[in-house]
């Protein structure tokens, strides 16, 4: 069951609760249970990412809080400050954005059905357009840009909207490593800019320290969570916490957690060197 509800109840309340979540995909006799008894809270303002080995049921689970998928049991409940349907924008790693639309289209997209003055759509786009460096190439379209001014345009269009949640499925994971390190930074200090509440996908360790408030850990299909980090370093944090004992520290004991989910013959040592 899925609900969004209006005005939190108080200061401590969650942004996004999950509880007992689970989904199952096929007919009886070729059922796949992607997801099992999922619980998770995410605090308003809060940067969570979400690590799990491929086919665990992130992707799945991303999708049911945004309201793209239902879930087979258990509930996602959404608080907002809006009567929105659908409050969170969501950023996949494909870029999904339209090939017949200049950027600026693309960017101003979202706001199209809304009731946002149209002075207000174009200054809303300005803004974004300068803030990830694509001014330039407002009037380009996709097939002229890399990928990574693609996804920029991705992400303009998801922030354009200031719904007060934002999902990404891992945003960066088709790019190449130099690119993508630009990339985290360059959200690192937009998300520092304006908080609102984030759920990032990833497969990369380092991406997840260095973004995250938190790094929940998923299980092998059927998905549930087995570990959740605190990030133990302050806000506003630049790129150069890569740099320390601390960061490698927490980076190679999620991996340690992680690698028996990985490679489940490793369980037993992972566990044991993990604790």
């Amino acid at each position: 069951m899925f609900g969004n509800t209006q005005e939190p109840s108080g200061p401590t309340a969650p942004r996004i609760s999950i509880s007992g979540l689970g989904k199952i995909y096929g007919a009886r006799g070729k059922q796949v249970e992607a997801l099992r008894e999922v619980d998770l809270d995410i605090a308003d303002n809060e940067f969570v990412c979400l690590v799990g080995p491929s086919g665990c049921g992130k992707s799945t689970l991303l999708r049911i809080i945004a309201d793209l998928q239902r879930p087979s049991s258990g509930e996602v409940a959404v608080l907002t400050e809006s009567s929105a349907r659908r409050p969170a924008a969501v950023v996949f790693q494909d870029y999904s954005i339209y090939p017949w639309k200049t950027v600026a289209q693309n960017v101003a997209f979202g706001l199209l059905s809304t009731d946002v003055p149209k002075r207000e759509v174009k200054d809303r786009v300005a803004l974004w357009l300068d803030k990830l460096g694509l001014a330039a190439f407002a009037d380009s379209y996709p097939a002229a840009l890399s990928g990574g001014m693609r996804q920029r345009v991705a992400i303009a269009r998801a922030m354009v909207v200031e719904s007060e949640i934002l999902l990404m499925d891992e945003p960066f994971a088709a790019l190449d490593a130099q690119l993508r390190r630009i990339l985290q930074e360059e959200l690192l200090s937009l998300w520092q800019d304006m908080r609102r509440t984030v759920l990032f996908i990833t497969h990369n360790l380092d991406e997840a320290i260095l973004l995250g408030d938190r790094v929940v850990v998923m299980s092998g299909r059927p998905g549930h969570i087995i570990a959740d980090y605190t990030v133990p370093f302050g806000r506003p944090r630049s790129a150069d916490i890569r740099g320390s004992a601390e960061f490698a520290s927490l980076e190679e004991e999620l991996w340690l957690r992680l690698r028996g989910e990985v490679f489940p013959g490793d369980a037993a040592e992972s566990k044991e060197k993990a604790a």
